[in-house]
C-alpha cells in the first residue's frame, strides 16, 4: 500500500506512526494551501515571489505542526498509559493547542485552542467507538444548489402514469 494513501484509522491508536503522521498532515497541508492562498489573495497581498511563499509557509507550516504534535502526542499517550481511550486525544488536542499559541505568541490562545481541538478529538474518538460519523455524508449527490434534488426544474411536468390522450366513448 502507498504511503500516501494510508489512512489514521488504518492501524490501531498506538501503532505506525509513521502512517499516521502522513494521514494527519494530508489534511493540514490542504488546509494551510487553501488558508494561505486565501490570505495571500485577500488580507496580506505580498509583493513578490519571496514573501508570498513566506505566507504559505507562515500559515501552512503551524498548521502541519499541530498535525503532527496531535499525532506523536495521542500515539505516545497511549503507548505510556497503555489504554485507549477518550484521554489520549484529549491531551493530543491540548498539544496540538500549545502549538498553535506558540504560532500566535498567544498562550491564552494556545489553550483556549487546545480546550477546543481537545474536546473535538473527544468527539472524534466517541464517534469511532459508537459507531456514528463525525460529518455524515449527504443522502443525495446533487449538483447546484442548497436543494435542488427536491426542486423540478423543467418546463413542463412529468404526466402521471397510465393515462391516454382521449377518453374511450362507450
Amino acid at each position: 500500500m502507498s504511503i500516501l494513501r494510508s489512512k489514521y484509522y488504518d492501524h490501531p491508536d498506538g501503532e505506525d506512526a509513521f502512517g499516521k503522521i502522513v494521514a494527519t498532515n494530508k489534511y493540514a497541508l490542504t488546509a494551510g494551501l487553501a488558508w494561505s492562498t486565501l490570505d495571500v489573495l485577500t488580507l496580506s497581498k505580498p509583493q513578490g515571489y519571496l514573501p508570498t511563499i513566506g505566507r504559505f509557509a507562515y500559515n501552512t507550516g503551524p498548521l502541519m505542526g499541530m498535525a503532527t504534535a496531535f499525532t506523536l502526542t495521542t500515539l505516545a499517550a497511549t503507548n505510556a498509559r497503555g489504554k485507549d481511550d477518550k484521554i489520549n486525544y484529549l491531551i493530543g488536542g491540548f498539544a496540538a493547542g500549545g502549538v498553535f499559541g506558540a504560532w500566535k505568541r498567544n498562550h491564552v490562545a494556545g489553550l483556549c485552542a487546545g480546550l477546543f481541538l481537545g474536546i473535538a478529538g473527544v468527539l472524534k474518538k466517541m464517534s469511532i467507538e459508537q459507531g456514528w460519523e463525525f460529518f455524515p455524508k449527504p443522502l443525495k449527490h446533487q449538483y447546484g444548489g442548497v436543494n435542488i434534488a427536491s426542486n423540478d426544474y423543467t418546463i413542463t411536468a412529468e404526466r402521471p402514469r397510465n393515462w391516454t390522450t382521449e377518453e374511450k366513448k362507450e
